[in-house]
């Protein structure tokens, strides 16, 4: 099982490790694709005034240190995620099994190494960059997809650049109301006890017993799942 998440716009700075480069990445096999982008994107940052949507930096993406993806995304999520909490064997899971949408750099591990950059969501740098990570990344996920169940965890967004086809989803009821304001609270709680657990199949996960919530119902749509939380 993999789970699909969204990045978050608040990021830590800094770095312990050299800017980006080909072993920075998981699917090494279109490191020069995503590198491209990368670079249409930086020569765009020399000239932008955007600083909202772009941010300040105007130094070379290529020249920035990196960390980790899951240590550089600092959004509620991954808050509670709190991934530097877990014990190492949960850490590796999620390492190896985390997908995370990233709006520069495309579908990234939590264990990529990505350097701080400013890109707001739906933010488009002269050029569409959802659209050429969706052309890039959909065969290799969907390969993937058809071996493993995604638990999609994300933003309806990031549908942009991949919807899969094998898929589980989670809805977040309180008082018989969709949750919005706190579901990327709870994404990221679901994330640490998955990863705490480990399940190797749809029956595993809905026995997992998350903290504050409680599985209601699943509803089958089109062979996959919603799983419907009271929280």
């Amino acid at each position: 099982m993999k789970i699909l998440l969204a990045p978050s716009e608040s990021k830590s700075k800094g770095g312990n490790f050299p800017p980006i480069n080909k072993d920075s990445f998981i699917f090494p096999e279109i490191y020069d694709k995503r590198v491209e982008i990368i670079k249409r994107y930086d020569e765009f940052l020399k000239k932008t005034d955007d600083i909202k949507n772009f941010g300040e930096d105007k130094t070379s993406i290529f020249t920035r240190p990196t960390k980790k993806a899951v240590s550089r995304y600092t959004g509620v999520a991954f808050k509670h995620m709190d991934y530097e909490s877990l014990d190492e064997t949960s850490k590796k899971w999620i390492d190896e099994n985390v997908y995370i949408f990233s709006n520069l750099f495309g579908v990234i591990s939590a264990n990529d190494k990505i350097p701080h950059y400013t890109l707001k969501q739906g933010s488009k740098p002269q050029f569409d960059i959802y659209k050429a990570h969706k052309e890039i990344f959909t065969p290799i996920l969907d390969e993937i997809n058809e071996k493993e169940i995604f638990i999609d965890l994300r933003a309806k967004f990031y549908e942009k650049i991949y919807k899969p086809k094998n898929y589980i989803t989670f809805k977040f009821i309180k008082n018989g109301k969709v949750v919005s304001h706190f579901a990327k609270a709870h994404r990221g709680l679901l994330t640490k006890h998955i990863a705490l657990h480990k399940p190797q199949n749809t029956d595993e996960l809905l026995k997992i017993e998350f903290p504050n919530v409680k599985i209601k119902e699943v509803i089958e749509k089109k062979g996959n799942k919603e799983i419907v939380c009271e929280v």
